[in-house]
């Protein structure tokens, strides 16, 4: 009997004691349990809760002489919108909470815009526009390009940009036979494109300035003065503009956005300002081609317009020719 006691007391004691520690040892289990989970949800469950939402693609651009009915979509100021009822030349954003367009939110974050720099001509299109083109042409070094000409194709509205980049491109074509050709073809012009009457001369050689990249630029005074404008030696080095892809759509971007040539605006100035199509054939060939010059040579360039135009999903405009 006196044995049984003090065991009794010592269990009594264990369970006691066993009472006590149990929140303890859940307490230490649950610590537990949350250290692990936190070591684990950065790269798994936590990680997916701090990601940011993926927009959705972008719709095709709002164009303002386009018709849209009631379920139509278009992307305007990087968000997506849908039409309540028949629309046209109604901007998407400024018609209000009673309005046709009904804001569906932020788009392109999710890789929905033309490509990274905002080209409203997207890489299919392009290779639409120019399917036997050269290897040398390649659509990201245009891409790149329009880095030193921001205002090109991002001026006005939708339809405005739009056209510029078919004028732009359409004229490319036809300099360079659907960019085909990355050098001037008639070797004989060579030496012609040496203007000796500057003081600069022509350090590269008198038969080095002849016509090269998509705008075909030539003459030692127009690859000084690209150069000049881009930060490169293109007088010293004009060979440059066939061997860089980027550069050559400088020179190209260059010649459109800064030169008149023996237009009176530039081809930039040309589609933006509202002039036509037509002088920015003015601008690049003048009255070799236009006033009479050359009409096969216009409308050449006037077809691929045309048809430029039409890939990118808007109208021509007015005063096509020269």
């Amino acid at each position: 009997m006196n044995e049984r006691k003090p065991r009794s007391g010592v269990t009594a004691r264990f369970r006691a004691r066993a009472r006590r520690l149990r929140p303890l040892l859940a307490a230490s289990a649950a610590t537990g349990v949350a250290a692990l989970l936190a070591t684990l949800l950065p790269t798994s469950a936590a990680a997916a809760a701090d990601a940011p939402a993926v927009a959705p693609a972008c719709a095709t651009a709002w164009d303002s002489g386009s018709v849209y009915t009631n379920g139509s979509t278009a992307s305007h100021g990087k968000r997506n919108w849908q039409a309540k009822w028949w629309t046209r030349g109604e901007t998407p954003g400024t018609t209000g909470e009673w309005g046709v367009w009904v804001d569906k939110g932020e788009c392109g974050t999710g890789g929905g815009s033309p490509d990274p720099g905002g080209f409203i001509v997207s890489q299919a299109q392009f290779d639409q526009m120019f399917p036997n083109r050269k290897p040398f042409y390649t659509y990201q070094g245009l891409v790149d390009a329009l880095k030193a000409y921001p205002e090109f194709t991002r001026t006005g509205s939708d339809t405005v940009r739009k056209r510029e980049a078919a004028a732009f491109l359409a004229n490319v074509s036809h300099e360079t036979g659907g960019l085909v050709h990355v050098v001037e073809q008639n070797q004989a012009n060579y030496p012609h494109y040496c203007d000796k009457t500057q003081p600069y001369g022509c350090p590269a050689g008198n038969d080095a300035y002849y016509g090269r990249g998509p705008i075909q630029l030539s003459w030692n005074f127009n690859y000084k003065a690209a150069g000049e404008a881009l930060g490169l030696d293109l007088l010293n080095n004009p060979w440059l503009v066939e061997r860089d892809p980027s550069v050559a759509w400088q020179t190209g971007l260059w010649y459109w956005n800064t030169q008149k040539g023996p237009g009176t605006v530039t081809g930039h100035q040309a589609i933006v300002d509202g002039h036509g199509f037509g002088e920015t054939i003015r601008s690049i060939n003048g009255t070799l081609e236009c006033n009479g010059g050359n009409p096969a040579q216009v409308q050449s360039r006037i077809n691929r317009y045309q048809q430029f135009v039409q890939i990118l999903g808007t109208t021509p405009g007015d005063n096509l020719s020269c």
